[in-house]
């Protein structure tokens, strides 16, 4: 895992740019602590920061070919891990090419000499990628189909910057920080929910998940590789239940491969205890190393919060049963309250953008304790977005969708805009325009009713509104530590194959997840396989409470940008009334809509962020 950065530019020489790419590179060191360069030509230039795990002294970057009289043919920046990469070459191979190193980035890099544009198709991974074609004088943005892999870019006249993260397109120097209208919309009315390729700054996008952005003389072109086709599912219960235990079987054990140390976030619920499970069983010999498993935890007094559907019970006794069971060598890395205020600003400059507050610095704080055992992480995310295991979910099929499913209900951060404000942004009316067009894109098949209709309705909702928030938090707390977290059940095979099936066998005799824990029968010790979801677990620190409460009253008492756009009497009613601020988490929680506050107000002032 990695961090690219990189300017393509036909109005100027990029070659006398290489300050200017450095400091864009050098952005992300944290993402790649391992090394870094750059590549400078004349109309562009790519930088490259690498966390090293496949080929160690041979996949440094950016990476170029050439022919055989030395021309050179294309240049690729590249972040990510191809899983099927052996195969690849294999065929690559066979085709005539010649390979100098063992790294995936070589067989990225040849696929795209081979087969265009289309070699992204071949691949299955998790990558954001930049190829510079010499050939052609023309740039290349690829991003996975889950959009796993961060990658952003802004456009300007004959020119685009690109990065992995907006800090790198910021140190850039053409582009300026600002929020407009449709940003303030998207960080109060759909905070949980980012409408795809939307990146809150004005001017800056994202790749969609599952598309290439090609940037030529002619200008952008946006294209759609990978999406959800909808069909019929022709295989019986049983069968369908060997199908993901056989899938997800050779999805681990590819992802298994790592020349570093690698491990498994364990929480002892379902979905991580399963994959632990299947890896423990890839190592069975006497003489191989123990598995290595990482939980989090709390200090005595700031026990995890029992926040009603999405945290139930403490994770810690059904770890101690797994890792019995297992024989892994456990690592419980525990969180403290102190921790947490101390490493607030750690996650926010993660971001480059407010964030969830409290859990971002937790989960940021778990991977660096992994970081210090592992290099390489597997984690059990994305089986809720894929089995249908959220509570929302479960919801009757005849209840109105007229709320993204996990924010129904809930208070909006956008309470808290003042009146002005509101008026130009029109929150509800963004969220309901932002909904309407998700549904528009649901791939429906033809006489589909009730419960399956619905559940495929949430289910792309899921996939496509809530699943790229949770990736981004991944992703950014991980790589912020310098730690790769592998996502096995966000395999496009995976995802591809559960789209079709139907609810009543995803959900069979109501019980959520039924069909994961049909597979896993035999792997997990009764009581983790039939364990109710219990989310990632929120510190009840009574003095990170006390500190924000009071940093929030400091903050109404003085000028701040952030009244600019939230309404101080609303802020200071809920702190008299001890009432919970409305905050961006689909999952309630006392210190949310406090955390955003204040860190809003941070990211105005340090970015410097203009509002227009």
């Amino acid at each position: 895992m990695c961090g690219i950065a990189g300017w393509a530019d036909y109005g100027r020489d990029m070659l006398l740019q290489a300050r200017a790419v450095r400091a864009m590179t050098d952005t992300m060191v944290r993402r790649g602590p391992d090394a870094g360069d750059v590549w400078l030509g004349e109309h562009a230039a790519l930088g490259h920061r690498r966390l090293a795990v496949i080929d160690i002294e041979g996949g440094a970057q950016p990476m170029r070919v050439t022919d055989d009289e030395g021309r050179l043919l294309a240049v690729i920046t590249y972040s990510g891990e191809v899983y099927n990469f052996t195969e690849l070459r294999h065929r690559l191979s066979l085709l005539g090419h010649r390979f100098t190193t063992r790294s995936d980035t070589e067989v990225v890099l040849r696929a795209y000499l081979e087969w265009g544009e289309a070699s992204v198709t071949r691949l299955n991974g998790m990558f954001a990628y930049a190829v510079w074609d010499a050939r052609t004088e023309e740039l290349l943005l690829v991003r996975d189909r889950l959009g796993i892999k961060p990658l952003y870019y802004a456009p300007g006249p004959d020119r685009l910057l690109f990065g992995s993260e907006p800090k790198a397109i910021l140190a850039a120097g053409p582009f300026t920080p600002e929020l407009d209208a449709e940003g303030v919309a998207e960080l109060f009315a759909v905070p949980a929910a980012p409408t795809p390729g939307h990146a809150v700054y004005r001017g800056l996008h994202e790749v969609r998940p599952g598309h290439t952005v090609r940037f030529s003389r002619r200008g952008l072109a946006t294209r759609r590789y990978w999406e959800l086709a909808s069909g019929d599912h022709p295989e019986a219960p049983e069968r369908t239940a060997e199908h993901v235990r056989e899938l997800l079987t050779d999805i681990v054990r590819r992802q298994l491969v790592s020349d570093v140390p690698l491990g498994l976030l364990l929480s002892g619920g379902l979905d991580s205890s399963m994959l632990t499970a299947l890896a423990t069983a890839e190592r069975p010999g006497p003489h191989e190393e123990k598995i290595a498993t990482f939980s989090v935890d709390f200090p005595a007094g700031e026990e995890p919060e029992t926040l009603g559907d999405w945290n139930r019970a403490e994770d810690a006794p059904y770890v101690t049963e797994m890792v019995a069971r297992l024989g892994t060598a456990h690592t419980s890395v525990v969180v403290p309250g102190a921790a947490l205020l101390a490493h607030r600003e750690t996650a926010l400059a993660a971001r480059d953008r407010p964030g969830w507050g409290e859990p971002d610095v937790s989960l940021h704080l778990l991977f660096r304790g992994v970081r210090a055992h592992a290099t390489v992480a597997l984690s059990g995310e994305v089986a809720d977005e894929v089995f249908g295991g959220y509570p929302y979910f479960h919801r009757p099929p005849g209840e109105p969708l007229d709320a993204f499913p996990w924010l129904a209900g809930k208070p909006s951060p956008a309470t808290l805009l003042r009146p002005d404000v509101a008026a130009r942004v029109r929150p509800a009316e963004y969220g309901r325009e932002r909904l309407r067009d998700a549904l528009a894109e649901v791939p429906r098949l033809p006489g589909e009713q009730g419960a399956d209709r619905r559940a495929r309705e949430v289910s792309y909702l899921a996939l496509t509104r809530w699943l790229p928030a949770l990736l981004d938090r991944k992703d950014r707390m991980s790589m912020a530590a310098g730690l790769e977290v592998r996502v096995p059940f966000a395999d496009h095979r995976l995802v591809e194959y559960l789209w079709n099936v139907p609810w009543a066998v995803k959900n069979a005799g109501g019980t959520p997840k039924a069909l994961l824990r049909r597979a896993a029968a035999g792997l997990l010790p009764d009581p983790v396989l039939h364990r109710p979801k219990s989310g990632y677990p929120a510190s009840s620190s009574p003095a990170y409470r006390r500190a924000l409460r009071e940093r929030a009253q400091e903050l109404t008492r003085r000028d701040s940008p952030v009244f600019e756009l939230v309404d101080r009497a609303a802020v200071r009613e809920h702190l008299e009334r001890g009432t919970v601020v409305p905050g961006p988490r689909a999952a309630p929680h006392p210190t949310g809509g406090l955390d955003y506050l204040l860190a809003l107000d941070t990211w105005l002032t340090e970015y410097r962020v203009r509002l227009v």
